[in-house]
This record gives C-alpha cells, sequence and structure tokens, in this order.
C-alpha cells in the first residue's frame, strides 16, 4: 500500500532502519546467496556520496566540483572490484554510521558470514533521501514563487485607502486630445527614466519635446538607472534642488517603472527637505509593491540555483550593462517591504499612480517599438540619413505578461502586475486599454491615430496631479480654519 510520507513524522532513514532490523536474517541470506549484490550496494553507496558532495551545501561551490577534479583527487565515481573489495568498503560505512549499540562492531564481512546483523546500516542510505528531500523543497520554493507576495500591499495592515481616478482621468485625457491644456508653466516637470533607460535614447524623448511645445520647463533626469534604490534617490533629490533654485518654482515629478520607485524614494529619505520643493508626484508602472520578476529570479533556495542563475543577471548587469546588481534586487518583494516599513511616504504628498495591463492578441507580434535612431553614411553629395530602429518590445512583453497570467493569474503590463502598482494613499488610474511596459516611453510605428500617444497621457496624470494636489491644499485651509 503506497503512503505518502509525512513531513513531521518518520523520516525515511528511520523506516529503512525499521525494515532491516526486522528481517536481518532473511538479508543476511539473501546476500550470501547473490555475492553480485554486494558490487551493486557498493555501487549505490559510492554515487550516493558522490552526488552528496555535488549537491551538497553552497550552490556555487557544487557546480566548481567537476568530474576532472574528482579523477585529479585519486577519485571514481563507479568502482567494479572484487566482491571482497566491496564488502570491507561497506563495512567501512558500517562502522562510521549510526546505528544500536549491539551491532556498532559488526562488519559486513562478519554479517553475510554469521547471518547476523543488517546488511548496510541506515547511514549509508541517509544521504539519498537527503538529496532528493532538498530538490523536492527546491521545486516546491520554485513553483511557488511569488505567489503569497503579489499584492501584498493592498493586505497589509495601516495603509491608507486608494481613490479611484479612472474616470477623471479618462476626461482629463479626451480634452488633452481636443487641445485643451491645463498644465501651467507656474510649475517645473522633471521625468525620471527606469531601468535601463542609459541603453534607449529616446525614453521619454517624445513626452519632453511635447510639454517644449506647450512652453513648459520639463527635464529627464540624467540618473544611472541601474543604480541602487538608495543612490538614484540622493541624485533625485538633488535634481529637485538645482531645478528649484534656479527657477524658483516647485517640481512636479513623473516616474516611470523604476524611476518611479527612485523618485518614491526620495521623498520618503529626503522629505524635510523637499517638501517645500514637491508639488507631487506620479508613478507610471511602477513595481511599487515589488516585482515577481526581479523576486523569482533572485530568489535563493530555487532550482534556479544550480544553474547560478543569481550569479548570471549578477554577471549581466554588472559586466554587460555597468550596472549594480542592488538595482534589481531592490525591486524584490523582501526588499520592498523591508524599505517600505523603515521609509513610508509621506502622507501630505499628492500621489497618482498608474497601472495597466499587456494585450495579448495577435495584433502584438507586428508591433514594433522605435528605440533609436540610426545615422546611414553620407552617399555622394547627398545628405545622411537617420533611419528609426525598431525591435519588437510588445511581442516581449505580451510573452512576459501571458507567462505571469498562466503562472499566477496575475494582470500585467509585462513585467509589473496591477496590485503591485498601486500606491497606498493615492490617486489611482485603471485605464482599460491595452497598455504595455514599454509603450509609456518608447513610441510603436503603429500607433493608432484615434487613441492617446504616451505624450497625452503623461500630461493628463500630471494634470490629475495638479487637481489632487488642490484639493489637498483646500482641505488643509479649511480644516485649518
Amino acid at each position: 500500500m503506497n503512503r505518502e510520507p509525512s513531513r513531521t513524522g518518520s523520516s525515511p532513514t528511520s523506516m529503512i532502519r525499521g525494515d532491516y532490523s526486522r528481517s536481518n536474517e532473511q538479508n543476511s541470506e539473501i546476500f550470501t546467496a547473490f555475492p553480485a549484490l554486494g558490487d551493486a550496494a557498493a555501487y549505490l553507496t559510492q554515487t550516493t556520496s558522490y552526488l552528496t558532495r555535488c549537491f551538497g551545501g553552497d550552490t556555487c561551490e557544487s557546480f566548481e566540483y567537476s568530474y576532472e577534479s574528482a579523477l585529479d583527487n585519486g577519485e571514481e565515481l563507479v568502482t567494479f572490484s572484487s566482491v571482497e573489495a566491496q564488502k570491507s568498503e561497506l563495512g567501512n560505512v558500517l562502522s562510521t554510521s549510526t546505528v544500536p549499540e549491539e551491532r556498532e562492531a559488526t562488519s559486513l564481512g562478519d554479517s553475510v558470514h554469521s547471518g547476523t546483523g543488517p546488511l548496510v546500516s541506515s547511514g549509508a542510505f541517509q544521504m539519498g533521501p537527503s538529496i532528493f528531500q532538498g530538490l523536492i523543497s527546491r521545486a516546491r520554493k520554485t513553483v511557488l514563487g511569488s505567489a503569497d507576495d503579489i499584492g501584498w500591499l493592498q493586505r497589509a495592515r495601516d495603509m491608507p485607502p486608494v481613490e479611484d481616478g479612472t474616470a477623471r482621468f479618462n476626461e482629463l485625457l479626451e480634452n488633452i486630445r481636443k487641445d485643451e491644456h491645463k498644465l501651467t508653466d507656474s510649475l517645473v516637470y522633471l521625468l525620471v527614466p527606469g531601468l535601463f533607460s542609459n541603453h534607449g535614447p529616446l525614453y521619454f524623448v517624445n513626452t519632453k519635446s511635447c510639454f517644449s511645445k506647450m512652453g513648459l520647463t520639463c527635464h529627464i533626469a540624467k540618473i544611472h538607472s541601474e543604480a541602487s534604490v538608495e543612490r538614484n534617490a540622493r541624485e533625485i533629490k538633488e535634481y529637485i534642488e538645482e531645478m528649484y533654485w534656479g527657477s524658483k518654482k516647485r517640481v512636479l515629478v513623473l516616474g516611470h517603472s523604476k524611476g518611479g520607485v527612485d523618485s518614491a524614494a526620495a521623498m520618503s529619505l529626503y522629505w524635510p527637505y523637499l517638501k517645500d520643493k514637491v508639488a507631487g508626484l506620479a508613478l507610471a508602472q511602477s513595481p511599487y509593491g515589488g516585482s515577481p520578476i526581479a523576486s523569482d529570479i533572485l530568489r535563493e533556495g530555487q532550482l534556479g540555483d544550480y544553474v547560478q542563475l543569481k550569479k548570471i543577471m549578477q554577471v549581466l548587469i554588472c559586466k554587460v550593462l555597468k550596472g549594480d546588481p542592488q538595482a534589481l534586487e531592490d525591486l524584490t518583494y523582501e526588499k520592498r517591504r523591508e524599505f517600505l516599513r523603515n521609509h513610508p511616504l509621506p502622507r501630505e504628498l499628492p500621489i497618482v499612480s498608474f497601472h495597466t495591463e499587456a494585450g495579448l492578441g495577435p495584433s502584438v507580434l507586428a508591433t514594433l517599438s522605435q528605440v533609436a535612431h540610426a545615422e546611414l553614411p553620407i552617399i555622394g553629395e547627398g545628405q545622411s540619413t537617420r533611419v528609426p530602429v525598431v525591435i519588437p518590445l510588445s511581442a516581449a512583453m505580451a510573452a512576459c505578461a501571458q507567462l505571469l497570467q498562466v503562472r499566477y493569474g496575475e494582470k500585467s503590463d509585462g513585467l509589473v502586475t496591477r496590485r503591485d502598482a498601486e500606491v497606498p494613499g493615492s490617486i489611482v488610474v485603471r485605464p482599460e486599454r491595452k497598455l504595455d511596459h514599454a509603450w509609456m516611453v518608447y513610441s510603436t510605428i503603429n500607433d493608432s491615430p484615434g487613441e492617446a500617444d504616451a505624450s497625452q497621457v503623461c500630461e493628463a496624470l500630471l494634470t490629475l496631479l495638479v487637481e489632487a494636489g488642490q484639493k489637498q491644499r483646500h482641505a488643509a485651509a479649511m480644516k485649518d480654519e
């Protein structure tokens, strides 16, 4: 009868020990009758010992141990020697294993010839189950992933409620498309890009250009996007102070993706220095609560440890992107919980949070995003030709969104789930239009002229933020009276 082993009950080792203690005499007779069992038992013992060295302890060390190094040290995975040699080796296992005292001195040879004592001690089999238990634990952790972490902010206690601003946002967006603009030049505007923006020269460029055409002062923060959250928070604080002292105008900040997390960190860490200089903060598609992508990649104790997935990402960020691995680690649920517990956002800061869902239809396969320009060399007496550099970002975002949907049942823009992008105490915008994570900052070749573009969406978000600040100041004035 098959029985599932209990998690807290008897271990496989104790079960083996119990089986052998009940049939010592029969096992010994079988071993005597079939000497080939000695070879098989020795083979299992050596193989188990080798696998234990490979998979036990630190993962990195296990990968550094190779088959060649085993040969250099005079080790062999399988050694087919005489039956007597195998018996002697298993006798050594017996002598070092934990068995009852009355059997501790019994050798394998004595067991074979006398017909008494266990065939193989439980210690010889203890390492095998421990390997598979470790594999099962890692597999369970890998399969569970971030299922218990997604949306943790909405379940946390003492978090201020959010306000749905979707309807008002849609009204503002429709007015903007009719050339009714409400943003004022009494403020200056700071756009904070997200992760890997240093490798995308067109990040936020269209939005800044549109703002400049309206006579608004707009800047894109030139931060090292692959740096840690705290480092970027300090740089954003310096940006805001420089803009304020240069214009004598308060700053309205819009951060996209990790740029929103960096901007929020600047407000949390340096609010005493910024409260008179910042008019509000908008976070667009920002993993404020954390990112399942970052968490699943960097979580320890998974099957990915066997291929050193975390090490691969560190090499990619450090050597290829010239960044800080802390940038990705700061977006994990564990780090976000720790940071928000120690550095909550100021309650008096007007905040708007915006999140979307990526489209999964066939049309995304034909959607190309322009991420850069390339200038072709001059031919003859003509001028150089500038051509767009396009890549299928929408298809990549759709694939990631489909993965998160299938694995966790969560809607996302491809990188950030909708629930993790809602900032407690903020005005939340939840548009029905399907927009992926890259759409906000990179224009697509086949954008529909009947839909608002990214710069208009940013303008509507900032307009909504200005209105929120006005309402907040009015409420504070009424309270003082």
